[in-house]
């Protein structure tokens, strides 16, 4: 391979072609940092909106560092991946408190915040202050994969050093952050998973994998393990003052101190309101009374794990959730600040509509 030839080949179509997108608009390592974290495992069109009204809310790394949780959670609501947002903060309070509120610009001093692995640091350092650092994500790993036919697993941990190597020896030292840039934007828009657009691809002349016609088989990639289901009960239960009971999950685990109307775990069974009466009065010393009929039912799907959960509708008759630390009755007004997963935003979202 020429390697000057695709260097100069790849950074002029980004120039030429990136898209406008608000975290290109200035190299401010914080506002590069947040971009990041919220585009982990997140398209990018999902991802502007929420960028935009994070940075209205915590404009600098001081606001930031300052918030309290229920706020940022509150602010992340439905970017899902929770504790990207948790570490992020952590990770900020560091910044805030060891430097002086200026994102480090060392590769040994960014890697040790909370959160900052070889990727995150990789872009911050070399998009915010220009070092030449690799960053290396899935969508560079897939591009590497054909540009210089590598048959490595890239669902192999091990095989992460083999494309950080790769790309650290193609780097454009000239203008690092373009180049990852770059990279990034072709395996975005040309290089896809599935029909890359070979055709229409600025480095098609430099790429081993479709010179040999085997594009469409890399990169090499094992299958992930079946996913866990589980079928869910939820119920919004109000009081006789039209309050709403809600729960705030645990610290720790899934969806970590997010809030959520009460539910369970269940096996597919009939009768399900009676399962969920039953439920309040053991776990939460509740008579209340569940319409027969669930109101809507939710898919959900994580990473490791769906959900399908059938959301009802009941009234308390009587009993107090004093001793109950997580429960909480609010009013419709007060239960918008609360931050919900997804599913349970849906829920709500169904409720409303099912009310007019």
């Amino acid at each position: 391979m020429d390697k000057e030839a695709f260097q100069t080949d790849l950074v002029q179509w980004f120039q030429e072609e990136q898209r406008d997108l608000p975290w290109r608009k200035n190299n401010d390592p914080y506002k590069v940092w947040v971009s990041e974290v919220m585009l982990q495992q997140t398209r990018v069109d999902t991802v502007i909106p929420y960028y935009n009204r994070f940075l209205e809310k915590f404009p600098t790394i001081e606001a930031f560092a300052n918030a309290d949780e229920e706020s940022i959670l509150k602010i992340w609501e439905g970017l899902g991946y929770y504790s990207r947002v948790r570490n992020l903060h952590t990770a900020v309070k560091e910044v805030v408190a060891d430097y002086g509120g200026k994102v480090p610009d060392k590769k040994e001093e960014i890697s040790k915040l909370k959160g900052v692995g070889p990727y995150t640091a990789g872009a911050v350092l070399s998009i915010a202050y220009g070092k030449p650092i690799p960053a290396v994500d899935g969508n560079v790993m897939r591009v590497l994969s054909r540009i210089l036919l590598i048959t490595d697993d890239i669902a192999r941990p091990a095989s992460r050093k083999t494309f950080e190597i790769a790309a650290k020896g193609l780097m454009y030292h000239e203008n690092p952050s373009y180049f990852n840039q770059a990279l990034m934007e072709l395996g975005a828009l040309i290089c896809t998973p599935t029909s890359p657009a070979c055709l229409l691809c600025p480095v098609r002349e430099h790429c081993q994998a479709f010179s040999k016609g085997v594009q469409d088989q890399l990169p090499v990639k094992t299958r992930k393990k079946n996913t866990k289901h589980e079928d869910l009960l939820a119920v919004v239960l109000k009081n006789k003052e039209g309050k709403i009971l809600i729960n705030k999950r645990p610290e720790k685990g899934l969806l970590a101190n997010l809030w959520e109307f009460p539910n369970l775990k269940v096996v597919p069974l009939l009768d399900k309101w009676e399962i969920l009466q039953d439920f309040l009065a053991t776990e939460y010393s509740i008579d209340a009374v569940i319409e027969h009929a669930a109101f809507t039912e939710v898919q959900h799907v994580f990473t490791h794990l769906t959900w399908k959960i059938d959301a009802y509708e009941g009234r308390v008759m009587s009993g107090n959730i004093k001793g109950h630390e997580s429960l909480r009755f609010v009013t419709e007004e007060e239960l918008e600040e609360f931050a919900f997963p997804v599913s349970h935003q849906k829920i709500w979202r169904a409720y409303k509509e099912r009310a007019r």
